[in-house]
Parts: C-alpha cells; sequence; structure tokens
C-alpha cells in the first residue's frame, strides 16, 4: 500500500491507461469542493477517527455502505475510508479502489451505527 493509505495506482505513468478516457469527460477536472461540503468532509473525518477509536477494538473493520449506483454494499476498511475522505477534501474527488476481497460483512457496521454507539458511549462518560 502506498503512504496514502490506498493501494498504489498499477497504470501510473502509463500512457495507455484505460482511465484516461474517462477524463475525456471532464476536461477541466473535478470541481473544488464548497465551503459547506470542506466542513463536512473535515467533520467525517473527526467522526471516523472516534469511531475507529471505540469500534476497532471490539472487531469491527471499518464501514459499509449501500451503494447507490450499483445497488451493492461496498465494505470500506478504517485506513481506506479515511484516505479516501483525505483524498476528496485534497483534491475534489475520490479515486476508483477495488473493493474489498471477500470481506465479512459481520466485521463492519454501517456510519449510522457508529454514530449511534458513539452518542451512546461517550453520553456514559
Amino acid at each position: 500500500m502506498s503512504s496514502d493509505g490506498l493501494p498504489p495506482d498499477p497504470f501510473a505513468g502509463d500512457p495507455y491507461d484505460p482511465a484516461l478516457s474517462l477524463d475525456e469527460h471532464d476536461p477541466e477536472g473535478p470541481e473544488e469542493l464548497s465551503d459547506d461540503e470542506r466542513e463536512e468532509v473535515v467533520a467525517d473525518l473527526a467522526d471516523l477517527a472516534v469511531y475507529q477509536a471505540l469500534l476497532e477494538n471490539r472487531g469491527v473493520r471499518g464501514i459499509v455502505v449501500d451503494c447507490g449506483d450499483c445497488g451493492e454494499q461496498h465494505f470500506h476498511e478504517w485506513s481506506l475510508l479515511r484516505a479516501s475522505l483525505q483524498q476528496l477534501l485534497d483534491e475534489g474527488q475520490m479515486r476508483p479502489h477495488e473493493p474489498a476481497f471477500d470481506p465479512e460483512p459481520t466485521d463492519y457496521v454501517t456510519w449510522e451505527y457508529c454514530r449511534g454507539y458513539a452518542d451512546a458511549v461517550l453520553a456514559d462518560s
């Protein structure tokens, strides 16, 4: 894995990279995040750190997200999700990544579960 927590791009520097054709649809690149969107991503990164601190030692490996585009669940380990959110903050978009290989669904929870768990734990403090 690269230092940003994402796997290296196997086509980096390849002039025949099949993903280059995707850039043709948006020659100007991604739009910059608005101030409100930036604040939301920063808040998500802070929340993610809390959720990981509370849940990782209980065996939770990350977050599961229901994808509206493909209708499937996507499993994101803590470090991959953090790297993706940081990339969104830095570059205005998330790089595509390989899905988790044969994830155990019981090792992942939803963002809403994390929020509820954190609220309950922190309310007891």
